[in-house]
């Protein structure tokens, strides 16, 4: 049977690794057994996906990027070109930690920028925007957008990626979708 997704001929695919049509894996990418790949994902050059690693659809993985057992990404997440996830609190050459991986989930549509590291055992809420450079030390709550090391909240975006600005009565308008927001209690929701 032939496969309904592409798999450039230097990348590795390991038996047992489930992965949906649509998807594109390229140059010097290795995809371990038992991760699950989603539907159109684009896996770029030199990324390794680990076993045990979930992906939604649509997720676009840029180069350089390892993706290890623990994390779980839902749809439309973006990783951008050499971020880090780690997986250990307090890894030692001499001490084996295996079974101890931290679990770090990313929401839906979140994106992270280029070389930011996720410390392991944090969430990463749907939409949040995670800047360059940026190292998460904590949970990022949805729509949050977060710069420096340690990250720290700027303020808030939403769903198309633009900084949202909101109103006395805590209602903001996307400038490209229109859609619009409601912050309260530190929360935001998507209203319209």
């Amino acid at each position: 049977m032939e496969n309904n997704y592409f798999v450039h001929e230097t990348a590795i695919v390991d038996e047992g690794a489930s992965i949906a049509e649509g998807v594109k894996i390229w140059h010097f990418s290795h995809i371990m057994s038992n991760c699950v790949i989603g539907e159109r994902c684009n896996i770029g050059q030199n990324v390794v996906v680990s076993p045990g690693v979930t992906l939604g659809k649509n997720v676009k993985i840029q180069n350089n990027v390892s993706i290890y057992d623990g994390v779980t990404c839902d749809d439309d997440v973006f990783l951008g070109p050499s971020m880090v996830f780690t997986n250990v609190i307090n890894p030692r050459s001499a001490i084996n930690r295996r079974g101890e991986y931290a679990k770090t989930h990313v929401g839906k549509g979140a994106s992270i920028g280029a070389n930011a590291t996720i410390v392991c055992g944090h969430d990463i809420g749907a939409y949040a925007f995670i800047g360059a450079g940026a190292v998460v030390t904590k949970n990022i709550p949805e729509f949050a957008l977060v710069v420096g090391n340690p990250a720290r909240q700027l303020g808030w975006v939403g769903e198309y990626g633009h900084r949202l600005s909101f109103n006395t009565e805590g209602i903001a308008v996307c400038e490209e979708s229109k859609q619009e927001y409601k912050l309260e209690n530190n929360t935001v929701k998507r209203i319209k």
